[in-house]
């Protein structure tokens, strides 16, 4: 969310920010929100003038008694009487335009960084760099699910029967696959700094509103039936709401936290859940990233963070590339984002593990969020978050890239030791 002095006196730079999104629809919000704040900032100086008048009228009122002028001073309570009613109502007129204002100032996009391409939609997102030499073997890559099947690793037929499309039982060496690289990820990010924690799995609504925008929300939020909860779809949700309504010394910055948890996505509008993989699909477990920074240390930390799944997928011997995210494609929240693609050698192209976001102060504008400068002026910090490695996809991108022609699957290096010290997986079935 953008602050309102900001919209005010820079409304052209704020338009010509939503034109860049391509979200023209939107424009009139600019004017509504200025609109908006005038009439409150207009409500605020008239109850401010008659509080001036009552505090004043009281003590002339006292004076006007103690002098028997009591006919005076009983119109003069009259008087203050009128300007109280006039005060009530306007302090409720006052807080119907906040609550407006607010709806329509979390409508309004972030300002997207001049860096970012402009661009409609993700056809437009450009390539940044790639990482290690993609490999299209001589031999034929099955679709993920048959070398899961190989293994007896993946059951979707139960998981079908138990909860429905979306979701999957993973067993045997493909379900310690996906816990090993879960373990390596969070130690590879504890060796790196971070603090490892696990957060709430729900989270309030008023979190939810604070790191993402509504249409985001109803995309991908499950919600608890008579309660004020919300199954997270990512722990980024909860790790910047541990620090909602929260002011942090500058001296604590940065705030590096790496965090595992379960994800629960309603995948809406992702043309229904494919049945045959795990590549979309409503639950999956995942290693998440979040910093909270000063702002002019956020870029240096955006680089830091895609550089860090970069490294993980390298050390597995993953081929990866970056994909800088146009202005269309970003979430309103983000001022810039890239996604890390990884190889699949059986479709031939890259396809996306995870996503790297620098919110600048939006999240924390939202969540109030707070730094006491070393000036003793309170700002409001930079969040950013990216995924470590969501396993589902990331068993995808493993899979493909370590099968060997006799179907086993060779485990590097860097995972045996999560493995129990295997050097390679051996089918159970051709």
């Amino acid at each position: 969310m953008l602050d309102i002095k900001f919209v005010r006196e820079n409304p052209d730079v704020v338009k010509e920010n939503i034109k860049k999104k391509f979200q023209d629809a939107k424009l009139p919000l600019v004017d509504k929100a200025i609109e908006l704040d005038e009439r409150n900032r207009a409500i605020k100086s008239e109850v401010e003038a008659l509080r001036a008048e009552r505090n004043a009228a009281s003590k002339q009122i006292g004076g006007l008694m103690a002098q028997g002028k009591r006919e005076e001073a009983e119109a003069l309570k009259a008087e203050i009487a009128k300007k109280g009613a006039r005060t009530d109502e306007l302090t409720a007129e006052e807080k119907a335009v906040e609550e407006e204002l607010l709806q329509v100032m979390m409508k309004i996009p972030n300002i997207v960084d001049p860096s970012v391409p402009v661009g409609r939609d993700d056809s437009e997102n450009v390539e940044i760099t790639r990482y290690g030499e993609p490999v299209v073997p001589e031999y034929e890559i099955p679709y993920h699910r048959e070398i899961m099947e190989s293994f007896n690793g993946i059951d979707l037929d139960a998981a079908g029967r138990v909860a429905g499309n979306g979701f999957y039982y993973l067993m045997g060496d493909i379900a310690r696959l996906h816990s090993a690289v879960i373990s390596y990820a969070r130690d590879f990010m504890i060796d790196r700094g971070f603090t490892y924690c696990i957060p709430p799995f729900m989270i309030r609504s008023n979190v939810v509103t604070g790191v993402m925008s509504f249409a985001e929300m109803d995309a991908m939020m499950y919600k608890i039936e008579g309660e004020d909860l919300y199954l997270i779809g990512t722990s980024e949700h909860s790790m910047i709401g541990k620090f909602i309504d929260t002011i942090t010394e500058e001296d604590m910055l940065p705030l590096t936290l790496t965090s595992y948890s379960p994800c629960f996505r309603k995948e809406k509008g992702a043309h229904g859940i494919e049945e045959r993989g795990v590549y979309r699909i409503h639950q999956f477990e995942k290693q998440e990233m979040i910093v909270v920074c000063k702002p002019e240390d956020s870029m240096m930390w955006f680089d830091k963070l895609w550089q860090n799944t970069v490294d993980l997928f390298r050390s597995m011997d993953i081929p990866v590339r970056t994909i800088e995210c146009c202005s269309g494609d970003l979430a309103d929240l983000k001022v810039k984002s890239y996604d890390v693609e990884a190889w699949s050698p059986r479709q031939q192209k890259y396809f996306e593990v995870g996503s790297c976001s620098n919110l600048g102060d939006a999240q924390a504008r939202r969540l109030k969020i707070r730094v006491n400068g070393a000036d003793k002026k309170k700002y409001f910090a930079h969040t950013l978050n990216n995924t470590v490695v969501a396993p589902p996809r990331m068993l995808i991108a493993f899979l493909e890239n370590h099968l060997q022609a006799d179907g086993t699957v060779t485990i590097p290096e860097v995972l045996r030791p999560y493995m129990g010290g295997k050097e390679v997986l051996v089918p159970e079935k051709k």
